[in-house]
């Protein structure tokens, strides 16, 4: 049973949900909360749910202000116990990464807020105690020369079933114009300009609410014509669960399963992720992200200006994300200038002119 001085979390966590998702409770540029942001938090709160059941710990919120000094002491110790103990729970019960337990306890610190400033729920600073952990994932781009390979190389598109070739131009599409998924998949005939026989895709960013406007080259082109029957769509459908396996499997058709090393963290440690026992292969870790991240790498390795490039992206100017693209890129840009300067080696002058 709760005292008065205490209300339930879960329920506050419920009308916190719903706030966000009628509208009653905003962005700080007054813009309503996005719907993954809102299945974001409510998956945070099923988590705690079941941390609840699971591991018999009561969640509630106790008003700080009408505390004396010895139960505020008391208080911060209940806080520092639920953050260990929820922390084990995703760690140790669910298995989760940084990236995951982060995200989680980011929410909860998001939901205190919220009781503080617009409930005017004084809750002390307990939440503050939280850790925020990030990782940053590594990114498997496919470098310039594959692509080519996926755009160009007619008698692997020839050997593919007629969905694996939908699969292939979506792909490439994707590989080419740096949209995210939900962008490409949304993308219809609205979204086609044609200017001096120049085609251009102006899209609105469902996710950021930025445009952009990206100039198309011949081979995407193809691909547009190429589905000019459908009614509304510009490229062939498919169901974002089901758009990862098509992927793995063209790349693996497509002979890219070299190794790669795949690593994530727990607790800051770096954990080595195989795949049933054996190292991943690349075909393995694609997915619908490699598609904006191979397009961005592509744009930086072959020379394109970092602020057009992000322009195109969307990505903000002082972005951490994107200068790990950068990063990959100069790898690209190195060996390109080795081989500029193997060159050099063999170069030598008939006559040397004094």
């Amino acid at each position: 049973m709760l005292s008065k001085k205490e209300f339930c979390f879960i329920s506050l966590f419920e009308k916190f949900i719903q706030d966000c998702k009628k509208g009653r409770r905003l962005q700080p540029n007054g813009k309503r909360i996005s719907k993954g942001t809102v299945v974001n938090y409510s998956s945070t709160l099923k988590l705690l749910k079941d941390f609840s059941e699971s591991k018999v710990f009561t969640l509630r919120i106790k008003n700080t202000r009408k505390l004396r000094a010895r139960e505020m002491e008391s208080e911060k110790i209940y806080w520092k116990r639920f953050y260990k103990k929820f922390s084990d729970y995703l760690y140790d019960d669910l298995h989760c990464y940084d990236n995951y337990a982060g995200q989680c306890f980011k929410n909860i610190k998001v939901f205190f807020g919220y009781l503080n400033k617009e409930l005017l729920l004084v809750t002390g600073d307990y939440h503050k105690l939280f850790y925020v952990r990030k990782e940053e994932i590594p990114i498997f781009p496919l470098m310039p020369e594959e692509l080519n390979q996926l755009v160009y190389n007619k008698a692997f598109e020839e050997c593919l079933s007629k969905r694996l070739q939908e699969a292939k131009d979506f792909f490439v599409f994707g590989c080419t114009v740096a949209l995210r998924v939900s962008d490409l998949i949304a993308l219809n005939k609205s979204n086609l300009r044609i200017i001096n026989d120049q085609y251009y895709l102006a899209v609105r960013s469902i996710k950021t609410s930025t445009d952009s406007l990206v100039k198309l080259p011949p081979y995407a082109v193809d691909i547009i014509l190429r589905y000019q029957k459908q009614k509304r769509r510009l490229l062939p459908h498919f169901n974002p669960s089901n758009l990862n396996g098509y992927i793995k499997r063209l790349l693996e058709r497509a002979g890219f399963t070299h190794e790669v090393q795949l690593t994530r963290e727990k607790r800051g440690v770096m954990v080595r992720q195989f795949n049933n026992g054996v190292p991943y292969r690349f075909c393995d870790v694609a997915s619908t992200h490699t598609m904006r991240r191979t397009a961005i790498t592509t744009m930086l390795c072959l020379g394109m200006p970092e602020q057009l490039v992000r322009k195109i992206s969307g990505h903000s100017v002082n972005g951490k994300e994107f200068y790990r693209y950068v990063l990959w890129a100069q790898t690209y840009q190195d060996q390109e200038s080795e081989k500029v300067f193997e060159k050099l080696k063999e170069r030598t002058a008939n006559k040397i002119l004094v």
